[in-house]
């Protein structure tokens, strides 16, 4: 009888990449990026384990919402005490946190659990184009669509 692989934390072999979030759209890069970080993009593809790859956004601030989201979307936080809900439109997010942005669009999108944690450890995000994992030597991906 045949058994499906099951990948070990010791046998991943993890790559560098970094990608550009000018001109997309930010839940299409989010969505992509927690993929890569989940290691859904390779066959070896384990549920239970962190066999992903560590990702670089880079260029945040240029990442675009589509339609009516930058006046109708709001990031909600609330400090838990009785009327303590805080709402920030994404207009005024995007001008002043587009780092935070796509940080919460990612970690939305990754198991809520301990290994969601460790997989949202290898996510690093840059408003601009500098970012200083240039010793890894990132790769390049390219967002679909």
């Amino acid at each position: 009888m045949r058994t499906t692989y099951m990948a070990k934390p010791t046998e991943v072999e993890r790559k560098w990449y970094v990608v550009d979030a000018a001109g997309k759209p930010l839940g299409r890069v989010a969505s992509q990026v927690a993929a890569i970080l989940r290691g859904k993009n390779k066959p070896t593809f384990t549920p239970n384990v962190d066999c992903g790859d560590y990702v670089i956004i880079v260029n945040a601030k240029d990442a675009v919402l589509t339609g009516k989201k930058l006046d109708q979307k709001e990031m909600r936080r609330h400090s838990g005490y009785p009327g303590g809900l805080k709402c920030t439109k994404y207009r005024d997010l995007m001008a002043t946190k587009p780092v935070l942005a796509m940080e919460r669009a990612v970690k939305g999108m990754l198991p809520h659990n301990r290994l969601g944690r460790q997989m949202y450890k290898k996510l690093f995000v840059y408003a601009g184009p500098e970012h200083k994992q240039q010793a890894q030597k990132p790769e390049v991906y390219e967002i679909i669509g």
